[in-house]
């Protein structure tokens, strides 16, 4: 249920940034993003760290980054995300960066890990109670900058949080608490990136970097 609540909160956050877009002046919608960046700022470096083993962080992040070039992990998601855009989205060129955008804030961070297990193992998901909270309010100024690409990103959510809940009691064990520190780390990088993005400091193809939040727990025991 928690992750369905998120999803949905995600839904009505992108529904009323979407309809009240044309009443928020441009400004507002720009200052709005440019807040956004500032938040993710603090949260990334918060979450960056909380890390211990930075050997570990160095080589997940760039051998990441290699993997997610070669695969062309932040083309292949744009493409779909402009696939959709044809089918279902009235606006041009904003919908695949407000879906990569949401998507990547929304399913990165040690709140989509924990809130998930917690939910998957039986527990009140008040970890995923809070983040809907904070998606569906970020949603609202996402959306009324970037258009309805931001309610799809509820798609991303449902899918990877729904994932995690599902295989929680088999996946569980895996996550101990140094692979979650060390995945938050991670994250925070991934956020900061999402930050310099924001706030058009330097476009960062972000999701190249996702490897990085695989490869850490391989890492952190190749340098204890």
């Amino acid at each position: 249920m928690g992750t369905i609540f998120n999803s949905i909160a995600v839904i009505i956050g992108g529904l009323i940034g979407t309809i009240f877009k044309k009443r928020i002046p441009e400004s507002l919608q720009k200052l709005l993003m440019d807040s956004l960046g500032l938040i993710c700022l603090p949260l990334g470096m918060g979450m960056a760290i909380k890390g211990e083993k930075f050997l570990a962080l160095v080589f997940s992040i760039v051998v990441g980054a290699i993997i997610g070039e070669l695969l062309k992990i932040h083309d292949g998601l744009e493409k779909l995300s402009l696939e959709v855009e044809k089918r279902f989205a009235r606006e041009q060129n904003t919908f695949a960066k407000g879906f990569l955008t949401a998507t990547l804030l929304y399913c990165i961070g040690p709140m989509t890990i924990m809130g998930s297990l917690q939910d998957g193992l039986g527990q009140t998901p008040q970890i995923l109670y809070t983040k809907a909270l904070l998606d569906g309010t970020a949603s609202i100024a996402l959306a009324s900058a970037l258009g309805v690409g931001v309610i799809f990103s509820s798609i991303s959510v449902l899918i990877v949080q729904g994932g995690i809940t599902l295989f929680a009691k088999v996946i569980s064990p895996l996550f101990t608490p140094i692979v979650i520190q060390e995945m938050t780390a991670v994250g925070g990088v991934l956020i900061l990136g999402i930050a310099l993005n924001l706030l058009n400091i330097k476009q960062i193809k972000v999701a190249n970097l996702l490897p990085a939040l695989f490869l850490i727990p391989i890492f952190i025991h190749i340098f204890p």
